[in-house]
């Protein structure tokens, strides 16, 4: 029998999606579920984007360029002008999905033995995108007990060898939802231009920002233009998770003639996606604020309820969706799990996604779970109550 690749075996699971046959045959069971494991908003996709793709007059549906259509393109860039962010539209190129984005930034700045330095933990998918590129993830640990600041520049320092060509961060973040200040991007700015390497900014959260606070980005760093590679994408902003559209950003042309190679590789984003993402642009802001307003009472909600539980520890993120709840199990694939094969309260249970998919240390975040506080906050409450529920009788 022919054999499967190294990089295949090594490929991780998605700590997300992992549990999703036995979420499936719970719900055949007749199992009410709580998905608080994936980041897809319950929030309605702009009407303007809906409609965009509806009433299309399309006679063929081709290719556009290998960069993204011209026009949305430059819609881009003015979108970003208006949040500080000055880049041509030159300096963008169309992704399927902030994925690809991430995959082009990879292949087009590091090779096989690489090394990346990801502060952990992180979006999960990280590690698949580092094993497909043959890129090695040196993680720069952060922990719950700090609410998962930026660890001291001088570990970041530490860990740098003639492998290293990048740091990469999600700002606000996946899973954690910290928010990195200006000074701590300047702080990484500095460390970059010092070792010559590239900072990768994962900013798909950008408009998630609660509190007061305010983003911001690599891409205003003044002096970085080398080196900042920015990740965006349509998916959370607008809650159009399934258009698959992202960009890859830099104002270094080298980088950009790169990436595009493999984007011609790819022949081009998809052409219907891009018409709803060009039209969800002249989203009124009022779209935004009332979406902030909803997911600042959802995490209030959240973290209220989940300091109840005894022997439950969570971090209060200041923006995107998420959170680390620490709970008092040894294992939490295996009491994910058992949530969604052996527990329920009044036939309805919940998913969570195991964390220790966000790190790649290993044995560490093996008691953490990633919640995704994107359900309305009474569901939110009956959710928490279950898994108050469940650790009263769940035995390791």
């Amino acid at each position: 029998m022919p054999s499967i690749s190294k990089k295949g075996q090594l490929m991780p699971q998605s700590p997300i999606r992992k549990l999703a046959p036995f979420a499936e045959q719970a719900a055949k069971e007749g199992k009410t579920i709580y998905y608080l494991n994936i980041g897809q908003p319950d929030i309605k996709t702009p009407q303007v984007a809906l409609d965009a793709v509806k009433i299309h007059s399309l006679e063929i549906l081709a290719y556009t360029r290998s960069e993204g259509s011209e026009d949305y393109r430059r819609k881009i860039a003015d979108y970003y002008l208006k949040n500080d962010i000055k880049v041509n539209h030159d300096d963008i190129i169309v992704t399927t999905g902030g994925s690809e984005a991430l995959l082009f930034a990879f292949g087009s700045v590091m090779d096989v033995d690489d090394e990346i330095i990801i502060p952990e933990p992180f979006y999960a998918n990280y590690n698949g995108f580092s094993t497909a590129s043959g890129v090695k993830v040196v993680p720069v640990i952060s922990k719950i007990e700090d609410n998962f600041a930026l660890p001291p520049i001088e570990e970041f320092e530490k860990l740098i060898t003639p492998k290293t060509k990048a740091i990469l961060i999600c700002n606000p973040g996946n899973p954690t939802g910290y928010l990195y200040s200006k000074e701590e991007i300047k702080k990484l700015a500095a460390i970059v231009k010092k070792h010559d390497l590239f900072l990768i900014a994962d900013e798909v959260y950008r408009e998630f920002v609660y509190d007061g606070d305010t983003h911001y980005s690599v891409m205003q760093e003044l002096g970085l233009e080398d080196h900042a590679i920015m990740i965006d994408s349509v998916s959370k902003r607008y809650s159009m998770c399934g258009a698959r559209i992202g960009c890859l950003v830099s104002k270094n042309k080298s980088v950009i003639q790169t990436a595009l190679k493999f984007a011609q590789a790819r022949l081009s984003p998809p052409t219907l996606a891009q018409i709803a993402s060009e039209a969800a642009l002249a989203t009124p802001q009022r779209y935004f604020d009332n979406v902030i307003k909803e997911y600042v009472d959802r995490r209030n909600t959240l973290i209220t309820e989940l300091q109840k539980i005894d022997g439950v520890k969570v971090a209060k993120p200041k923006g995107a969706f998420y959170c680390i709840a620490e709970l008092p199990v040894k294992n939490s694939d295996d009491f994910a799990q058992w949530l969604l094969e052996h527990f329920d309260v009044d036939g309805e249970t919940i998913m969570v996604a195991p964390a220790g998919g966000f790190y790649s240390t290993p044995g560490v975040g093996l008691n953490q779970v990633r919640i995704a506080y994107v359900l309305k906050k009474e569901s939110l409450i009956k959710a928490v109550n279950i898994l108050k529920e469940a650790l009263k009788v769940y035995k390791d």
